[in-house]
């Protein structure tokens, strides 16, 4: 029979010392992962009550086991990890599931089986949770592997020059450092589940072979799930009636910004300031107009793909990507045309004309420049299924209830002699008010603030990077959180671009906004952008940094980010004494920290 033993707490607790160093290594984890730690806990002290100081788990433990690590900004490659992870334990495999910032390195060496999902970032960049261990793995200091069995499944977008370059990169590292591949390099274009699916079915039968040959399998760890406290998903998303649809630039903007309010009564959905809000988009009708013309076929003629028949508008309608051009595109309208001149421009000598192509063309562009006669199935068979687009939260639902609001700028432009859109900021822009939307909630766990609400924070957000800023700053006003907020914002006119003005001022004299840098770049001969404020605040910026400030950026990631970050680290260099090699490390020990986050698109 157990018995109760009633316990002084206070009495049994570490030292102020402990406790603080506790405090800083348990901030910026998730719910998941701090019930994780507390059960862990647990268990360490069973084992210490029954046989005294608790001993390292023995080497050959780590063999019993598949590890599956994954690197994901957005969201995706997390979601796949983790529904390899449910599959393995459903199989009754032991596994672990760990986000690749808290894989710990040091095991690396000791590691027997290892699955990696990783995604790679715009122009060939790990995504920021897999940085670390990137370095690591690709880095002097990693082990040799001879025991090591892997594999790798890289997820990318094939619109960007450096398709899953990431993933390619890690999986030759791996076997350079003798480790053996126990399933070959998976390569997933943004229609994930058409390689995800058959390469986790391909790589779980061979990881079940190989548990086999180490002996009977170990318990595997329960990977509970958090029970979802509504229906509605990704693939179920929920139709979210707009509240209002107002343009909030001059009526003198050369761009088209949106504040949008939708409402989320009856769903279910919760989210965090830092998440972002997917949206399943259609194509604009004038585009899909022109495709038909361009193409000379018949939008109602009924088309089969993929195990479904539909008229070919609706295909092109709701169904496939045609605003984003793709290297499978390319070199599908390449061969349907005999376009030599264009199939040439998919050899690694052509990477150059081939990026900016991808950076500048819709497929419209190319349809015209590059003329094919193609039946309908075989141009569905290039093209992409229409992919949800993620947006910055702008709102607290502390202080908006049960609605969600963003910023959004509207893709509408003219190039090549003709008008350009995009899917789904059309959509939005299109939708007035009483209208429905397909919404859904993408979590982003390494965008968050501070668990300590007296920490300080660095907003940087040009353009409508400054929306998840908004959603910060009502949080902390809604909280009464004691740390300080700085925002630096920037745009290209004062009197015109210049977002939610009246609210930042308003929030410089209610205190929830304690100081405000901007910079307009087209309001004088020299261009003056958000860099330029950094450096001039360089010493305060630094000084808040090493009072322990956590620093938040949003926005571009092909110039703005990487400028950001450039100038972030000539910041720390000057007036932190530092090398720009020491500076460069002290900043990506703030990235693994999670006080240096990023939300770059």
């Amino acid at each position: 029979m157990n018995s109760v033993v009633a316990t002084d707490l206070s009495a049994t607790a570490p030292g102020a010392e402990k406790l603080a160093r506790l405090a800083r290594d348990l901030e910026g984890l998730t719910a998941a992962q701090l019930y994780w730690v507390a059960a862990w806990s647990a268990a360490q002290a069973g084992q210490a009550q029954r046989s005294g100081p608790v001993a390292a788990a023995p080497a050959g433990k780590v063999a019993e086991r598949l590890s599956i690590v994954y690197g994901s900004q957005t969201g995706n490659a997390k979601r796949v990890a983790a529904q390899l992870a449910s599959r393995s334990e459903a199989a009754g495999l032991p596994v672990r599931l760990l986000r690749a910032d808290a894989y710990p390195q040091r095991e690396l060496a000791q590691e027997r089986h290892l699955l990696l999902v990783i995604s790679t970032q715009g122009d060939g960049e790990p995504p920021d949770d897999a940085r670390g261990l990137f370095e690591f793995i690709t880095g002097k200091r990693a082990p040799k592997l001879p025991a090591l069995q892997f594999a790798v499944l890289g997820l990318g977008d094939s619109s960007y020059p450096q398709f899953c370059t990431i993933g390619r990169r890690l999986d030759a590292r791996l076997a350079e450092l003798g480790a053996t591949r126990f399933s070959a390099f998976g390569e997933a274009d943004v229609e994930i589940e058409a390689v995800a699916t058959p390469w986790t079915e391909q790589a779980l039968d061979r990881v079940r072979e190989l548990l086999k040959q180490v002996g009977p399998p170990a318990r595997a760890t329960p990977l509970h799930a958090v029970p979802s406290r509504s229906a509605y998903s990704r693939e179920q998303p929920f139709a979210a009636t707009v509240l209002a649809n107002q343009r909030i630039v001059g009526r003198d903007s050369g761009r088209d910004v949106r504040h949008v309010e939708l409402s989320l009564e009856g769903s279910g959905l919760h989210y965090q300031p830092g998440d972002a809000l997917g949206v399943w988009p259609r194509n604009p009708p004038a585009l899909v107009g022109q495709w038909l013309e361009v193409l000379q076929l018949d939008g109602a003629q009924e088309v089969a793909h993929q195990g479904r028949t539909l008229p070919l508008r609706q295909w092109l309608d709701r169904e496939r990507e045609i605003t984003r051009l793709h290297r499978g595109f390319i070199a599908a309208l390449a061969a349907a045309g005999g376009h030599d001149a264009l199939a040439r421009l998919l050899q690694p000598e052509q990477s150059t004309q081939l990026a900016a192509m991808l950076a500048d063309d819709q497929p419209i562009d190319l349809l015209r420049r590059y003329p094919a006669a193609w039946r309908p199935e075989a141009m569905l068979a290039a093209l992409r299924p229409l992919a949800p687009r993620l947006y910055s939260i702008a709102s607290s639902p502390k202080a908006v209830g049960e609605e969600v609001h963003l910023t959004v700028a509207v893709v509408d432009y003219e190039a090549h002699g003709s008008a350009h859109w995009g899917a789904a900021s059309s959509l939005l822009a299109a939708t007035a008010e009483d209208g429905r939307l397909p919404v859904f909630i993408e979590p982003n766990e390494r965008f968050r603030l501070p668990a300590d609400d007296s920490r300080d924070i660095i907003m940087i957000g040009p353009g409508t990077g400054v929306a998840p800023f908004r959603a910060f700053v009502q949080e902390r006003r809604e909280s009464a959180a004691t740390g300080r907020n700085w925002l630096f914002f920037g745009n290209r006119h004062f009197a015109s671009d210049f977002l939610y003005q009246v609210e930042w001022q308003q929030a410089l004299q209610d205190g929830s906004l304690h100081r405000l840098d901007l910079a307009f770049s087209r309001d004088s001969e020299q261009k003056t952008y958000i860099q330029q404020r950094l450096r001039e605040r360089g010493a305060e910026l630094h000084a808040w940094l090493e009072g322990g400030a956590h620093i938040y950026v949003c926005g571009d990631s092909k110039h703005m980010a990487r400028d950001v970050h450039a100038t972030l680290v000539d910041v720390i260099a000057a007036h932190g004494g530092h090398s720009a090699e020491a500076a460069q490390a002290w900043l990506g020990e703030l990235l693994q920290q999670g006080r240096y986050a990023r939300d770059v698109y």
